[in-house]
């Protein structure tokens, strides 16, 4: 099983990725947070450090571009055929409703036949393969069959598909059922992701779907930074280890960013998800996130870990 760790905008940058992959061992690929591919403009500068070679050496990175703009997509292409990049992936998977509202991400899954011609321009010219990450749908899951009438039209190298609605965002539980019938009829080679947070919800799924190759870990690879090695017969994650990881996420964002409450926002981003390893979580957490200044956040990281960390 091939396993692949999802991105997370604003968490998953180079800083995380090298962190998880040096402290826990790696997922077969990364794929950074989406570029907001423009025509009229370069890449920002914070998503150019993000895929720079030089910050990701060792890792196996798939940039993913958002857009629904083939010109700007096919740009950001070109910028990344230069860094030597030979997969993209697209996203059409974001549920935010910023992102929605301007037909982008799991928005443009509305407009079918834009989508159409997007994937038509874009493959007319690309000589870079292209994933696409995807939602069944925007408001149906019936929206879905359509979907994959569009992607089999395309030599995808490969579909992700997280199989909510953009109405779902992340509640209510993964549709298998319309997920099967993808697996069935696609004719690119499909990845799972979604809900997998556990080696029990894992076994679970290769028990159900036992022809699926490659799995995508998102939230559950941040709550647990173990999780893949744990999937392949290595042990649970140590306090040492949650502490080294924290330890190296706090300097980093020191030295890269200005000012205490920029590094504050980032460490309390992490600990919604890292917090779930302590025991009285709740009340520490609530600690956590008064702190307004770098000596309280140190003060209440010091009292999670002296709370009890719980062996997963």
């Amino acid at each position: 099983m091939k396993i692949y760790m999802a991105p997370l905008e604003g968490i998953t940058g180079f800083l995380y990725r090298n962190a998880q992959r040096e402290l826990f061992g790696g997922a077969d690929k990364y794929f950074a947070p989406f570029i907001d591919a423009a025509l009229k403009r370069s890449m920002k500068s914070k998503e150019l450090r993000d895929i720079l070679p030089e910050n990701n050496v060792g890792a196996n990175l798939v940039p993913q571009i958002m857009t629904n703009d083939a010109e700007a997509f096919k740009k950001t292409l070109e910028e990344m055929g230069r860094f030597g990049y030979q997969e993209i992936n697209l996203n059409l998977g974001c549920p935010s409703g910023t992102v929605v509202a301007k037909g982008r991400g799991s928005g443009f899954l509305a407009q079918p036949q834009k989508l159409e011609r997007f994937l038509d321009s874009v493959f007319a010219s690309s000589n870079v393969q292209i994933s696409i990450k995807t939602r069944i749908g925007v408001d149906d899951p019936e929206e879905m069959e359509e979907l994959l009438r569009i992607y089999n039209r395309f030599p995808l190298k490969e579909l992700i598909v997280h199989p909510r609605i953009q109405q779902d965002f992340y509640k209510n539980t993964p549709n298998l059922e319309v997920f099967a019938e993808v697996l069935e009829n696609s004719v690119n080679p499909v990845c799972y992701n979604g809900d997998l947070f556990s080696e029990a919800d894992y076994a679970k799924f290769v028990e159900r779907f036992p022809t699926v190759e490659t799995v995508m870990l998102g939230r559950g690879l941040l709550s647990d930074p173990a999780l893949v090695r744990k999937i392949r017969g290595g042990k649970p994650m140590e306090v040492e280890e949650m502490r080294a990881l924290h330890d190296r996420m706090y300097e980093s964002y020191k030295e890269y960013m200005s000012g205490e409450m920029p590094v504050l926002h980032k460490m309390k981003e992490l600990w919604f998800y890292w917090i779930q390893n302590f025991a009285d979580n709740e009340k520490l957490f609530k600690k956590m996130k008064k702190a307004k200044h770098l000596r309280e956040y140190e003060s209440a990281v010091q009292a999670i870990f002296q709370g009890g960390f719980v062996v997963r």
